[in-house]
């Protein structure tokens, strides 16, 4: 049985494989490896992760994880961006269990706690063309807002009235 619960010490190799082998499922056709793997190393390094588990506040609500059998098969998290806007600022899953409901537990979980925090609304950063999260967060009730470019990649706005 698939478990959520907030992330701690325990969880941080979990979450590293899983953003780890996530990003490169996902990204691999968007962008140059080497992109990659500086996206991998900035942000999912063990280090970084276990800061990240540690120390939460309204602007980074830490590590969600949802666990099977002892083993960490999603992580999520976001934070507040505003004092009425939440965003989801990573949620990804072991690719080898993508459509089993564990991405809809971690968002609401996320979802949650930003509540107790006052959201109106809620914000998610998107590849264009990532037809991996793209459908998920539509069918969640997210909508296309607008684009932004940095560089040579283009991301896509999503917003959901909470």
């Amino acid at each position: 049985m698939i478990q959520i619960q907030k992330a701690n010490p325990s969880h941080v190799d979990g979450i590293v494989k899983v953003c780890t082998d996530a990003n490169w499922a996902t990204y691999s056709e968007f962008y140059s490896k080497h992109y990659i793997e500086s996206i991998i190393d900035e942000f999912y390094k063990p280090e970084r992760i276990l800061q990240e588990v540690m120390h939460d506040s309204k602007d980074w609500g830490g590590y969600f994880v949802a666990i099977d059998r002892g083993e960490v098969i999603g992580a999520a998290g976001g934070g507040m961006i505003d004092d009425t806007s939440g965003e989801i600022y990573v949620l990804y899953l072991n690719p080898n269990r993508r459509n089993e409901g564990v991405g809809s537990l971690l968002l609401r979980a996320i979802t949650e706690q930003q509540k107790e925090w006052g959201i109106k609304e809620q914000w998610v950063s998107v590849q264009k063309g990532n037809q991996k999260a793209i459908p998920f967060y539509e069918a969640k009730g997210f909508d296309y807002q607008y684009e932004e470019k940095s560089g040579e990649y283009t991301s896509v706005r999503l917003k959901r009235n909470i």
